[in-house]
């Protein structure tokens, strides 16, 4: 599996909407337009003085699954105009890891 990691950073005051935006649309957006390629995602948030840090790691069956969503530019974060809105600043560039192992329950 091929995780593609991400960070976006927002106002505190629009954590909570942007949060809300992630989990009711977009990331269902990508499940949709992925099928059986999209494995899970992991949404992380971690306050850091003014502003609130999310990390992203959505989960690819492998690296040609990621392409088939972004195409072959896949390495630049698409940012929906309705996240752009709510951000302050975030990646431009994505890293994708392959996962080669895990533990845990």
């Amino acid at each position: 599996m091929v995780a593609r990691i991400w960070h976006g950073y927002t106002s505190k005051e629009n954590a909570a909407a942007y949060e809300q935006l992630l989990t009711s649309k977009i990331f269902k957006d990508i499940e949709g337009k992925c099928g059986e390629d999209f494995k899970g995602v992991q949404l992380l948030q971690r306050e850091i003085d003014e502003e609130v840090e999310f990390t992203t790691m959505i989960w690819f069956s492998d690296l040609a699954a990621v392409k088939k969503l972004t195409g072959e530019d896949f390495e630049t974060a698409f940012i929906p105009e309705e996240a752009r809105a709510l951000l302050s600043h975030f990646d431009e560039k994505v890293r994708h890891s392959h996962l080669i192992y895990t533990t845990g329950k």
